[in-house]
């Protein structure tokens, strides 16, 4: 595999038991080959090791912004890992993250950590499935005075959306960055994800059936 931070990552979530084989069904209602599931990095050598992967992936952006945010709920300890696997490696960068109902004593208010305003920020998150989480973190961005300019993913399905019963001809990622006019940084793709099964001995057998999924769901790069 050509992106050893990918083909490492992969190895790393099919190991921990965060990448899966089989057949699960998705939000959009399709039948899918693999299953990601983020919230099974569940101690903490998985999600050090997982923080490193969002570094490796973001170091040559580190200059493009100031703040990371995550959002409620699995984003805000993605953002703490995140901000301190990137200040070991020399980037020493404050983070926020936002409550999902606001707090009406203490500091009151939705936002949580560093102030925003005047800061561009990268959102860091585990997917982007239907690009809802990413836009009500922009909104929130904004409205406290801080400039949205990159998302961090650990994974791009790469595959097409979904508007009611209807496949669309670009992915949630895609969209975002039409959209939105944001980056988008992925530690690995489904084409990264489809170059592992059909190289690695233990998970060749899935290969056909990861193939066929994106043959018949997957988007352009």
């Amino acid at each position: 595999m050509a992106d050893r931070t990918a083909a490492d990552f992969i190895a790393f979530a099919v190991q921990a038991g965060v990448l899966r084989f089989g057949e699960f069904k998705t939000k959009a209602g399709r039948l899918s080959p693999y299953f990601f599931n983020a919230g099974l990095f569940d101690d903490g050598a998985k999600l050090d090791r997982l923080a490193q992967a969002y570094v490796e992936r973001l170091l040559p952006h580190a200059a493009d912004f100031d703040l990371v945010f995550g959002p409620a709920y699995k984003g805000i300890t993605l953002a703490a890992a995140l901000a301190m696997q990137l200040a070991r490696a020399g980037h020493n960068k404050p983070y926020a993250y936002n409550r999902k109902e606001a707090k009406d004593h203490g500091e009151g208010g939705m936002l949580v950590g560093a102030p925003l305003q005047g800061r561009r920020v990268l959102i860091v998150d585990d997917v982007i499935s239907a690009g809802t989480s990413v836009r009500e973190s922009i909104a929130m961005i904004r409205a406290a005075g801080g400039e949205p300019v990159a998302v961090a993913i650990a994974l791009d399905r790469q595959e097409m959306g979904r508007a009611g019963d209807q496949d669309l001809t670009e992915s949630a990622v895609q969209q975002v960055q039409r959209e939105q006019g944001l980056a988008v940084h992925a530690i690995a793709t489904l084409a990264d994800l489809l170059d592992f099964v059909q190289h690695d001995p233990t998970a060749r057998q899935h290969a056909p059936a990861v193939q066929a999924y994106r043959a018949r769901y997957g988007v352009a790069a």
